[in-house]
């Protein structure tokens, strides 16, 4: 599988990235003072819309100045104890391979959720002020009221947007390498459609370029889009099942805000319902497995192998299809469905709340965590219930939602008992049998 360009010609140092002279100046005096041993802030956050090289140029930081790059994925580490054991760990301890240095960078901070991730940003702070190496924190959109903390700990750096002549300079010499023919005015229209976003002109560009081996202005109007800044699930599954090119279906699951996991769901729930071969429900199940098995994978060994999960979960279900091959294809209209998976979780919200807080109830007493509570003390505690039911709500103090849970718990454990009679006894002339019955 090819190497996305985006990937093969991200820059390697900071001379080489393009349009970010302020933003480059101020994290070069902030990595100097580092050095120097007298940083006025242990953090810097970079800030700026998608595809304005955030990553890249904390990347090109760690390049320049020799620096050991530990990353990590701040959304994709949903709670206090993920943040705290693997990004402490990169705090506290050395560097490898002779290494001098160490920079810390934890991506997407503004994919945290303050009532989801609880206890996130607070372990993110606690790494800020224990860390001994400099962090860099990214995000899309900073001004989010729950990272209010964050901002006030770190220094703000803003990414702008690629103007036109920036970003004309960047596809030019990918078309010097890639020895390919493009129009000037073919790439001005790119250009336009992606406002700014220089990862989306690029894929755009390759998009075009394989498919002909040449950009002309025509091919340009009739194959680039104008890019969508948010697509919102049902578009993001119209545009992967109605893809046409395998650009198309790339875009669709690279140009939505949906998380990752979240969009995979809403692509278990459709395939069926868009696709009524069963060969071809295989085949688009199959690629949405692997890009499972690959997205896990980026998140243990390195989110370069992102874009391998955006090819399975975008043009590999678009083109389980075989249909699409016939020039009369034409997809069918179908009406979506949202993921039974999350409706469930909102039909439970309050039971799995009132949970939550039962145990939390419980293990501040017994001394336990909530798991260790939930797995070996809850059955027992619902045997003292029923004999102690007033003493336990008075000391717990339980909610009238918490004790419906008491009670569905209870009976879903007595539902579940079956009872071993005894031998029947030994009739002469009759074998001896043992009766296994649930109770009624």
């Amino acid at each position: 599988m090819p190497l996305q360009w985006f990937l093969k010609y991200r820059p390697k140092t900071l001379n080489e990235v393009e349009n970010e002279e302020d933003a480059k100046k101020e994290l070069v005096e902030w990595i100097e003072s580092w050095l120097k041993g007298k940083p006025n802030y242990k953090a810097v956050l970079l800030y700026g819309p998608p595809g304005v090289g955030k990553t890249t140029l904390a990347e090109a930081l760690a390049r320049d100045y020799k620096l050991e790059l530990f990353e990590m994925n701040a959304s994709d580490s949903r709670n206090l104890n993920d943040i705290r054991t693997m990004a402490e760990r990169a705090s506290i301890t050395g560097t490898i391979f002779g290494i001098k240095g160490k920079l810390i960078l934890l991506d997407e901070v503004d994919g945290l959720n303050a009532r989801a991730d609880a206890g996130a940003i607070e372990a993110i702070l606690e790494l800020i002020n224990k860390t001994k190496y400099p962090i860099i924190l990214t995000a899309n959109d900073p001004w989010d009221p729950s990272l209010r903390p964050l901002r006030n700990a770190v220094k703000m750096i803003e990414l702008k947007r690629l103007t036109k002549y920036p970003l004309k300079r960047i596809l030019k010499k990918i078309c010097e390498a890639e020895k390919i023919t493009c129009e000037d005015e073919a790439l001005d229209f790119i250009i336009e459609q992606s406002e700014g976003d220089a990862r989306y002109a690029i894929n755009m560009l390759q998009g075009v370029a394989e498919g002909y081996g040449r950009v002309t202005l025509d091919m340009a109007k009739n194959l680039v889009r104008r890019k969508d800044r948010e697509l919102d699930p049902f578009e993001a599954l119209r545009g992967v099942f109605w893809a046409k090119y395998y650009w198309q279906a790339k875009s669709a699951v690279t140009d939505t805000q949906i998380d990752y996991e979240l969009l995979m769901r809403w692509l278990d729930e459709n395939i069926p319902l868009q696709y009524d071969n069963l060969e071809d429900v295989w085949r688009a199940y199959d690629a949405l497995s692997r890009a499972s098995l690959f997205l896990t994978r980026s998140k243990l060994v390195g989110w370069d192998l992102l874009s391998y999960t955006f090819d399975l979960m975008g043009p590999g279900i678009a083109f389980a299809s075989l249909e699409k091959k016939k020039p009369t294809y034409k997809a069918k209209w179908v009406k979506y469905q949202f993921p039974q998976y999350i409706q469930q979780l909102a039909k439970t919200k309050e039971i799995r709340d009132a949970l939550d807080t039962l145990l939390r109830k419980i293990g501040q007493v017994i001394h336990a965590s909530k798991d260790k509570t939930l797995n070996d003390f809850l059955p027992t505690f619902t045997i003292y219930y029923r004999k102690y039911q007033e003493k336990l709500d008075k000391e717990l103090e339980l909610t009238e939602k918490e004790k419906e849970v008491i009670k569905l718990i209870s009976s879903f454990y007595e539902g579940s008992k079956a009872e071993i009679e005894e031998p029947e006894k030994k009739e002469p002339g009759k074998r001896r049998t043992t009766s296994y019955r649930r109770k009624s």
